[in-house]
This record gives structure tokens, C-alpha cells and sequence, in this order.
């Protein structure tokens, strides 16, 4: 038989090793020196193993048989008592290991719907959790959302108790005394909530699936271009948010190329041709299915030097802080903007915030603002044209012109970030697009 004193001399050895007790409990001790209860017993022809608990030292009083549970820390004679249990249910032919599985999942599906929330949001801040990561305003966002509409109607409910009757009622109730916005976002919440238990293996329906979005509200999405001192505000701030130099360097790329933010995170040196100082996208990652070219920026080539003295391992532009060979998550440009807009507001309370693709929505703003030519700004933003002969035809059309307009693009950002006007820059680069002779007319003729 075990005792305490032969429990608290055993060493680790370089493999796990057993020591036997009584009525077919041993220890099991890890070559890390960890020392584990266990039980082997055989029910219906079968050997099984149950894990009773680790052995604990600091335990200075035997607590009650009603206060055990198999799994916990344990002292010899709480083992004991444990395995008494265990040996009894053998004997009535109840497997103890099944039990004890059973019981953990029974535990996992009497969460209530605040319980598993309280999960979701867990794993949505876990950096652990990659791509799944939401970005901490939206996170704060969904808490906020849950606290105030959610908590008191639905946080006390088991999973089976909330239908979709009772959801959309609570949504029409929402939308009447807190606005449209919240009922859908509560309806978004409860939908994701669901989800996640489910993946995490409860058997449930997800109510909010048949509660549409529509049913509630529908909003036109809300337009967001950077205004001339709000791009200024939002590169100072991002030179001081606490971040990697190449996460800032990456956002200001987006900025100065106009491109979608999936082009820039899935961007590979092969696409770079720093020679002719251009992208080439190819067709495959492109939204409209065909191959796109972006001209280069003396400043845009800058950056990607830097970033190729950074990443030349890697086959990515930026690829993600842990594995060279993946690019950077989907949520991690939009986390940066979130914490620079933080910055901005501590002097600029009513800076609004804005996304990625907002960047891309600013470049397009301003040329258009600056009276650029609308063909040469549609083909740098690689939009279709309603015509598709047209489209295929005009694939590298206006070439000198669109690298004339992207360099006064990043100039025009220099001048602002000096606090000067951009005027005179706009107008040089006009002219010298304006002088550009018209090959394309003389190849037709």
C-alpha cells in the first residue's frame, strides 16, 4: 500500500513509471514528477482506465465524499473514497471512465445562453484563436450589446429554451425602444453564440437562423473617405500606436495603392516587378476574375523594399507573426486602424472610425475630387466596365497616365502629412498626363 511519505519521496524517471496501491488503484508518475490516481478494472470483457485525480500535498484536511469529483486534486485518502466509488459502479456494471465523460458533456450542455457568451467572447479575444480573432472594438462592440439587450431576457435561458419565436420577438422589442441597429446586431450575436456551442459539439438549433436580418432592418452601408486632415490625423497616430513597423508600413501601402484589402494580405513577391514598378494581380485573386496591374509610387516601392529586407524568407509580402509561411490574418490591418483612431481620439473625440476598405474608398475620393480622369481612377480600382469587350480591351490601357496620377497620389499624401497644399502638385501631374502622346489612337489607325 501507498502512504503518503512513500507518495512525497517518488522521483520522476526519464519515462513513466507505476507504483501500485490496493484494489487496483496505483500511481502514475510523469517524467515531469506529476503524480496521477488511477484505476484499471475490466467491465463486459473490456479493460478500461480511470483517471481519479492528482495527487496534491498541500491538501491539509480530507474534505467531504459529497465534495469529490474524479479529475480533481486529491489527497491519499480522498483517492481512496473515490475509488471506492468507482469500484462499486463496477460492480453494478456502470463504467466510472464513461461516467465521468458523460458528466463533463452533460456539464457543457447545461450552460446557459450567458455561459456560452461568456465563451464566445473568451475565444474571440484569444490571440490564440488566428483568423477567428475579432478585432477589440468589435469585440467591445458585442459585449456592449449583450450586457444591454441581451443579459436579462435571454442570459438565464438553457440553449433549448430560446426559439426563434422568442428571439424575434425580443428583436421587434429591441428595434422599437433601442433602433434598428441593436436588434440586428442582438440577432448577429445570439446567431454567432449558437454557432459556437455548436462547434464546440452541442447537439442544438440555432434559432436566430431562421430570423433574418431583413425581418428586422436593412441599412445601406455607410460610406467612410478620409478627408485631407483626417488621413494627416490618422498617420500621426499611427506612428505612435503600439505595433510593428511593417503592420504601419502595410497600412499606408493599402492607402497609397487603393487596393482591396485580400489583394494586399494574400500578395506574393512573385506578383512584384520592382524593375517596371508595378503589381501584377493575378487573375486567380482577383474579385472580377482577370488579371490587374498597379503601378507603382516612388513611395510605394519604399515600403516594399522595406518590406522585402523584413519578409525575404517569406513568400509574402507580410506574412503573419508566427508562421512565415501564411500571411497575415484577416483582422489584423483593421485591429491597427482601430488603435490608431484610439490615438486620434484622445484629442479628436468625434473622429469617426473606419475599416480597411475604407482606405480604398478615401484614394478613390480624393483623385476623383482632384478632377482625375474617372477611366483612369475605375481602371486603377480594377472595377468592370459595364462593357466587357471594353473591359478586356482596356486591361493596360492608360499606362503613363495611371502612373502619373498614382505618384501624385502619394505625393499629394506627403504634402498633406507637411501640412501644405497638395494644389500645385495637382496640377503639374495633370499637366505632364495631358502631355502624354495618345499611342493607342495611332495603334488603331
Amino acid at each position: 500500500m501507498l502512504t503518503d511519505k512513500v507518495l512525497r519521496n517518488l522521483k520522476p524517471r526519464e519515462k513513466a513509471f507505476k507504483v501500485a496501491d490496493r484494489d487496483g488503484m496505483y500511481v502514475n508518475v510523469s517524467p515531469a514528477g506529476t503524480l496521477t490516481f488511477r484505476y484499471d478494472y475490466r467491465l463486459n470483457g473490456r479493460r478500461e482506465t480511470l483517471t481519479i485525480g492528482r495527487y496534491d500535498t498541500s491538501l491539509e484536511r480530507t474534505r467531504e465524499p459529497s465534495r469529490l469529483a474524479f479529475g480533481m486534486s486529491l489527497s491519499l485518502v480522498e483517492a481512496r473514497t473515490l475509488l471506492a466509488q468507482a469500484r462499486h459502479s463496477v460492480e453494478v456494471g456502470v463504467s466510472p471512465s464513461r461516467a465521468k465523460v458523460e458528466k463533463r458533456a452533460d456539464a457543457i450542455t447545461a450552460l446557459t445562453f450567458g455561459g456560452w457568451a461568456q465563451k464566445y467572447f473568451a475565444f474571440k479575444a484569444d490571440p490564440k484563436s488566428g483568423n477567428e480573432r475579432l478585432a477589440d472594438s468589435t469585440l467591445a462592440m458585442r459585449k456592449s450589446i449583450y450586457i444591454r439587450a441581451l443579459e436579462a431576457k435571454l442570459g438565464k435561458l438553457k440553449l433549448e429554451e430560446i426559439t426563434s419565436a422568442r428571439l424575434k420577438a425580443l428583436c421587434d422589442d429591441l428595434k422599437e425602444s433601442r433602433g434598428p441597429a441593436v436588434a440586428v446586431q442582438a440577432r448577429e450575436l445570439v446567431l454567432n453564440v449558437f454557432r459556437h456551442a455548436q462547434d464546440c459539439g452541442v447537439d442544438t438549433a440555432n434559432p436566430a437562423e431562421a430570423v433574418r436580418p431583413k425581418s428586422i432592418a436593412t441599412f445601406k452601408p455607410r460610406d467612410r473617405a478620409l478627408k485631407p486632415e483626417e488621413i494627416t490625423k490618422f498617420l500621426d497616430a499611427l506612428g505612435r500606436v503600439a505595433t510593428t513597423p511593417t503592420l504601419r508600413l502595410a497600412l499606408k501601402f493599402v492607402l497609397l495603392t487603393g487596393v482591396r484589402k485580400g489583394e494586399f494580405i494574400g500578395a506574393t513577391w512573385d506578383e512584384i516587378d520592382f524593375e517596371g514598378a508595378r503589381w501584377v494581380v493575378p487573375a486567380t485573386r482577383m474579385k472580377a476574375g482577370r488579371e490587374h496591374i498597379v503601378y507603382l509610387s516612388e513611395q510605394a516601392l519604399d515600403i516594399l523594399v522595406a518590406l522585402r529586407s523584413c519578409f525575404g524568407a517569406s513568400r509574402y509580402l507580410h506574412p503573419g507573426r508566427y508562421d512565415s509561411d501564411a500571411p497575415i490574418s484577416n483582422a489584423t490591418l483593421n485591429r491597427v486602424i482601430d488603435a490608431a483612431v484610439a490615438q486620434v481620439r484622445k484629442v479628436d473625440p468625434d473622429f469617426e472610425s473606419f475599416s480597411v476598405h475604407d482606405l480604398r474608398r478615401t484614394y478613390s475620393t480624393a483623385l476623383h475630387r482632384a478632377k482625375f480622369d474617372d477611366r483612369w481612377i475605375e481602371l486603377s480600382l480594377a472595377h468592370t466596365p459595364s462593357n466587357v469587350i471594353a473591359a478586356t480591351y482596356n486591361t493596360a490601357r492608360y499606362t503613363a497616365e495611371r502612373r502619373v496620377m498614382m505618384q501624385c497620389w502619394a505625393d499629394m499624401i506627403d504634402c498633406w502629412t507637411r501640412g501644405e497644399s497638395a494644389r500645385e502638385v495637382i496640377i503639374d501631374a495633370k499637366r505632364r498626363a495631358a502631355e502624354v502622346p495618345d499611342l493607342e489612337v495611332d495603334e488603331d489607325l
